[in-house]
């Protein structure tokens, strides 16, 4: 069996943003996509879903009617203690021992949802295996940061480049 692999899977400004300054991404759904721009796909090949608390919270205050990751295993990383539910459990740990634990597990691969921290400490960490980026044609010159700065460096290989109408993907492999 081939082992987990830890994907990025995540929507871009040109201008290397995730959020606008407000945390909010109306601005992602304004460009014009086609169908769900790969989604479904990606969703077909993880199991696991991990998250920063920001990004929980960004999701329930979306006022979804069902959480969008049911019958996936669901970890979000808080460093306050919080009550598991039916959808998610909590984690207050060292980052790097519970992902290498999970990609020890049996299963599909794990999807890094986001956010910026997170992302941050994964890179740091060097837990991430590959990256899927979607870049949108907009530039929102302040927001949140896909990559926050810090003391990492990583080669890449181009994998493959998709394009969903106005959205290209770009699909790297972590050397």
């Amino acid at each position: 069996m081939a082992e987990r692999k830890v994907v990025l899977f995540i929507a871009s400004s040109l201008d290397g943003y995730i959020a606008d300054e407000n945390e909010s991404l109306e601005w992602l759904f304004s460009v014009e996509g086609e169908g769900d721009n790969g989604y479904a796909d990606f969703y077909e090949t993880v199991d696991t879903v991990v998250m920063g608390n920001r990004t929980y919270k960004w999701l329930l205050d979306q006022n979804l009617e069902e959480f969008p990751y049911e019958n996936k295993a669901c970890y979000v990383f808080s460093r306050t203690t919080k009550e598991n539910n039916k959808n998610v459990e909590f984690i207050d740990q060292d980052i790097k021992s519970f992902v290498e634990e999970l990609k020890e597990k049996r299963g599909r691969n794990i999807w890094l949802v986001g956010g910026g921290d997170l992302l941050r400490s994964f890179l740091e960490n060097q837990l991430i295996d590959e990256m899927i980026v979607t870049v949108a044609p907009r530039m929102l010159g302040k927001g949140t940061p896909l990559f926050k700065q810090s003391d990492y460096t990583y080669e890449l290989l181009l994998k493959s480049v998709q394009t969903f109408n106005q959205f290209v993907e770009l699909h790297y492999t972590i050397l």
